[in-house]
């Protein structure tokens, strides 16, 4: 499972180098043409409009599942992981390239572990066209097999691309490519962490269900807008769906999200607004690890903003064992995952560039009513394993026959888009004490965890803040406080017995006056 969602970003990642860095077309110029460029066919019209892409997810929910066919298709399913990477779209086919428009449209390929065919429209004015494929539209390396087919096989996504760094220049902003995950950046930013239309089953025995993008139809913006509408049917044997994600790239990129869902069969282990990302290791968890690098992760800490208005921060963890943490709550108003950490000294790699990876936030936008966030953590031995999951389960589970309308927005930008205005947890560490006796256990462990901002930055040096620790287990030894003159705010030491516990879950904020100040700090030990 881990391989194949890692594979996916792979693929992708290589695809948007190969074609969206080295060829990035320039807008058009009023007075200039285009170069010449491959046609790009499409079908025949139909009508369209949203509530029709709601009708065909109802009517296939009623019906019994049926996987895509790989048909015209299936050679390409044996093509290489290099072979698939030579496979590039030629930008000057691009969809829109030359009239004067905010977003072009590029195209991947089917091959390798992109089995599924997804098929592309194009809408204006309520009126949908098919895009067909054709080997025209691609730039084929001498490792690709030749022949190639002709028949109109469909694709496996597509990327869009605008002026996201550059006001001259447009350059890739979001993918959808691979079941149903998409990524996106902001601007100065590279890709990360991902999000998926819907989750089943997450490292759950039974399996996991990877529900999937079958069909995609996307609105011509006008010249003048800022964004872009995508509209999208999701097929899977427990479930369809009906999305409309609306998306502005910017100083920070937002995918504002309408998701009609028809359960075939009742799911109780369904995540909504899925994120998926990676932690290997970093200051607080590099047992094992023998790397030049401080850290290495798409994002290091799930931060939650719970419906009681407390503000939690769990450090990630690259766990022995798989590990599921469920935070109850009620009417959450936010969560997600985050890269606090944006120093490049902090990761000092030079082809990753880790600290320019997006934070992505997750605004439901109504009531969800009672659930838990559930955040997985899956160990994994290299980065280039996804092995993080965080999504929203429902208390009550979804039941056959009914229509659920889930609405929240995504924010992929380098912070979280509404500040607490607490002091906030800047970095965790975890240790072996320097100070030990013959008489310390010798599975001790110091924790340290450094808070700053908010009204931190306001208190003189020597005023009084109290940290109020918590553990489920174990002996917490006592430890201290102490003014950071580097970053202005708190440093809290204490020591943790583990008495033989494998896993301790542990807490911690900070009070000046009996007020609290400071985000709660949660974090799960392990043996």
């Amino acid at each position: 499972m881990r391989l194949t969602r890692r594979d996916l970003l792979a693929l992708g990642a290589a695809a948007a180098w190969s074609a969206g860095r080295l060829d990035r077309p320039a807008l058009a110029q009023e007075g200039t043409e285009a170069p010449p460029a491959p046609a790009v066919r499409l079908g025949s019209e139909e009508p369209f409009s949203p509530a029709m892409v709601r009708l065909r997810a109802r009517e296939l929910a009623q019906r019994p599942y049926e996987p895509p066919p790989a048909g015209a298709a299936e050679p390409l399913l044996e093509l290489s992981y290099d072979q698939y990477r030579d496979i590039r779209f030629r930008p000057e086919a691009a969809i829109w390239r030359g009239e004067g428009l905010p977003v072009q449209v590029q195209l991947f390929h089917l091959g390798h572990v992109y089995s599924a065919p997804v098929m592309i429209n194009i809408v204006e004015n309520g009126i949908s066209r098919h895009v067909v494929y054709s080997p025209d539209l691609f730039s084929y390396g001498p490792l690709v097999p030749q022949p190639l087919p002709n028949e109109d096989i469909g694709f496996s996504g597509f990327r869009l691309h605008g002026p996201l760094n550059d006001p001259g220049r447009l350059d890739e902003f979001a993918v959808f490519q691979g079941a149903s995950y998409f990524r996106a950046i902001a601007r100065g930013q590279t890709y990360g962490l991902s999000a998926r239309g819907l989750a089943i089953r997450t490292a759950e025995p039974e399996g996991e269900e990877f529900p999937a993008f079958r069909e995609f139809w996307i609105e011509r913006p006008r010249p003048d807008s800022s964004s872009v509408v995508v509209h999208a049917l999701l097929d899977s044997p427990g479930i369809t769906g009906a999305y409309r994600m609306t998306i502005r790239p910017g100083t920070e990129t937002v995918i504002d999200v309408e998701a009609t869902l028809f359960p075939r069969v009742e799911i109780n282990k369904i995540g909504l607004a899925p994120l998926t990302s990676m932690f290997y290791f970093g200051p607080h968890d590099r047992v094992g690890v023998d790397d030049f690098r401080p850290s290495v992760h798409d994002s290091d800490g799930l931060l939650m903003w719970n419906g009681r208005g407390e503000w939690l921060w769990r450090p990630l963890i690259n766990p022995a064992t798989l590990q599921i943490s469920a935070f109850l709550d009620d009417q959450p108003q936010g969560f997600g995952l985050m890269q606090r950490s944006r120093d490049f000294e902090a990761y000092e790699d030079l082809e990753a560039h880790y600290e320019r990876r997006p934070s992505l936030w997750v605004e439901p936008i109504g009531n969800w009513g009672p659930g838990s966030v559930i955040l997985v953590e899956i160990p994994t031995n290299a980065e280039t394993y996804d092995n993080i999951v965080a999504f929203w389960r429902p208390a009550e589970p979804l039941r056959a026959g009914e229509d659920y309308l889930v609405t929240y927005r995504l924010s992929w930008s380098t912070d979280v888009p509404v500040p607490s205005g607490l002091a906030r947890v800047v970095s965790t560490r975890v240790g072996r004490p320097t100070n030990v006796t013959s008489e310390t256990p010798a599975d001790r462990r110091l924790i340290v965890i450094d808070y700053a901002g908010g009204p931190l930055a306001q208190l003189p040096p020597d005023a009084e803040v109290l940290p109020e620790v918590w553990n489920s287990a174990g002996r917490l030894v006592p430890g201290t406080i102490q003014f950071n003159p580097v970053t202005g705010g708190r440093r809290v030491a204490f020591g943790l017995d583990p008495s033989g516990r494998e896993g301790i879950d542990l807490r911690c904020t900070l009070r000046h006056g009996g007020e609290a100040i400071s985000e709660v700090w949660v974090y799960r030990w392990s043996a």
